[in-house]
């Protein structure tokens, strides 16, 4: 009678350093997608160029491969398809938005608010000390180009969405619980915690703005 003997082990080597990054595939995968960000790609399974030593004897090949062929559909699964991915980013022509303007698009479901600013808002947002900010950010922190503010329109106090060139420090106001925010999008006065969100962007070009 033909037999099939399973030995359940703990497949190990010399080059196994337990880093969770590096080894335990299925733990270390599910905390790559616990503490990735939004719009994060995953490497389900290291970077391809490091060497593990991890099988001892040749009778445990055998168990690794058809582990692998079992747990890869999961894997795999998790990987966000394509539609997903194109979401994860959102290119915006800037090139109409004249000074003192601005637009809002959607970016995963959120909106964010372009502005350009005027000569004189920038002014007024450099202007202001630190400590009179509940959050204190310098403006020169909360953009890539003076000219140019985006950043989340969501409220940090309960997320409502914020009214533009309104508020007592000419930037935005919130209707539902009067946060006012200023030209640099911080809060200035009311029950919000932190300034509006800068969500990661970068300028392609002097039209062309790539959020996410």
């Amino acid at each position: 009678m033909k037999t099939t003997v399973i030995r359940h082990s703990n497949v190990f080597g010399p080059n196994d350093k337990f880093d969770l990054e590096r080894s335990h595939v299925l733990g270390a995968t599910i905390r790559k997608v616990i503490n990735a960000n939004d719009g994060d790609n995953i490497n389900v399974w290291g970077s391809g160029k490091a060497r593990r030593d991890f099988i001892f004897t040749a009778s445990y090949t055998v168990g690794a491969i058809g582990i692998g062929a079992t747990i890869w559909p999961l894997i795999d699964q998790m990987n966000p398809d394509s539609s997903v991915k194109a979401l994860a980013s959102t290119e915006v022509d800037i090139s109409q938005i004249e000074p003192g303007k601005s637009v809002t698009v959607l970016w995963r479901g959120k909106p964010v608010f372009i502005k350009r600013r005027t000569q004189e808002e920038i002014a007024e947002a450099q202007s202001v000390s630190l400590d009179d900010l509940p959050h204190p950010e310098k403006d020169q922190d909360r953009v890539k180009n003076p000219e140019w503010l985006v950043m989340l329109g969501i409220c940090t106090h309960l997320g409502c969405v914020p009214l533009s060139d309104k508020g007592e420090y000419n930037g935005w106001f919130c209707p539902c619980h009067g946060s006012h925010y200023d030209t640099s999008g911080r809060i200035r006065k009311g029950p919000a915690p932190t300034n509006m969100e800068i969500p990661k962007y970068a300028f392609i070009n002097d039209n062309t703005i790539k959020i996410g």
